[in-house]
């Protein structure tokens, strides 16, 4: 068995503590430690117990108990990921509608979540496992929100993931997205330039205008037809990638996508058979590739998405004719309703906490 340590204060350690001193010359030592040799009264000064706040005095001796070396940690297992189904196998296969040497473009279903969560287990993630085959596992690089379908990229090597993670941050990928929304838009096209934050009491789950501590959020829009003053067929494009930035911006100026009930309420739905899932759509993605090319996918419209614009009377065909172009920015008005709609809800908070409560009896 090893003996105990002995070790001399010099002077430059003079009136330092003995915590210190072991920071200084054997940091490998953690506090915790020092403070269990004090515990069990084998960490000595001058030949009496010690504890880390004692001041060391030079010449002063200190000792301490044998320091056995750290077994190194054993290495961080991965947890085992679950054999896909052939049912599973087969259903992430058919959602491809591209497929080169970088990347997959898939046609994500509404309904399935792009990554796992606390209460999530299916997942498009997971399914990943069953593009694998002999090279290496693909890798997301965006994502679409759980209850929207459509165009979502994912890349096959780590060099392309590295290529389009850098053009989706740089906001050189082009995202164009179909939706409907409630009500008749008053102009023909648009910008919306309006910051978003987390809304408090939400735990995140909901964005709100915020212009003093929102991030930046723009997006165009144009009016591709419309149901009377029933509905709109709206063409989306996300000039920065904020969480729902869609959907907070159609709301925050009255027209919330169709099924949205988050931020829509009970009005964003529609009656006459139209479905109430979420009408959003990821229609179409351009995207430079690693190699020079370009990567330019459409994706169809779910069922449900569909069958509604048929219902409305709409023709899918006229939803790709016209690109988005610049328009006026329409921040100020957005934030002008979003700051009225807030002080119409304090004040209405106000009534209701003035009013006298009913006497029991």
């Amino acid at each position: 068995m090893s003996e105990p340590r002995t070790f001399t204060v010099d002077e430059d350690d003079d009136g330092i503590r003995l915590d210190r001193w072991f920071k200084r010359h054997m940091p490998e030592v953690s506090f915790n430690l020092v403070s269990r040799w004090a515990r069990t009264g084998q960490l000595r000064l001058a030949g009496k117990r010690a504890v880390p706040g004692d001041r060391v005095e030079a010449g002063q001796e200190i000792r301490i108990p044998p320091v056995e070396a750290t077994p190194a940690r054993p290495a961080r297992r991965q947890p085992k990921r679950e054999r896909l189904t052939d049912e599973e196998v087969q259903l992430v296969r058919d959602m491809v509608i591209y497929d080169d040497a970088n990347a997959f473009v898939l046609n994500k279903p509404p309904g399935l979540a792009t990554q796992g969560g606390t209460k999530t287990t299916q997942h498009l993630d997971r399914l990943l496992d069953g593009l694998a085959g002999e090279g290496a596992r693909p890798k997301l690089v965006h994502r679409l929100d759980k209850d929207t379908s459509g165009a979502l990229l994912v890349a096959r090597t780590a060099r392309s993931a590295g290529h389009f993670a850098k053009a989706f941050s740089g906001r050189t990928a082009r995202k164009v997205y179909w939706a409907l929304v409630v009500g008749l838009p008053d102009a023909a096209e648009g910008e919306i330039d309006a910051p978003l934050a987390k809304q408090p009491g939400t735990g995140g789950e909901k964005m709100h205008i915020d212009e003093e501590h929102g991030l930046p959020a723009k997006t165009r829009w144009r009016t591709i037809d419309r149901a009377g003053n029933r509905a709109a067929w709206v063409e989306l494009q996300p000039l920065t990638g904020r969480t729902h930035q869609l959907r907070a911006h159609m709301a925050s100026i009255g027209h919330p996508i169709v099924g949205d009930a988050k931020y829509g309420g009970p009005e964003a739905f529609l009656t006459g058979g139209i479905s109430r899932k979420l009408h959003l759509h990821a229609r179409r993605i351009r995207i430079d590739a690693p190699d020079g090319g370009k990567i330019d996918v459409t994706a169809e419209l779910p069922g449900h998405f569909a069958e509604s614009l048929a219902t409305l009377g709409f023709e899918a065909a006229a939803g790709d004719v016209a690109p988005v172009r610049a328009a006026p920015s329409l921040g100020r008005r957005v934030a002008a309703a979003a700051k009225a709609r807030r002080r119409e809800r304090r004040g209405e908070r106000r009534a209701r906490g003035s009013q006298p409560k009913a006497k029991r009896r």
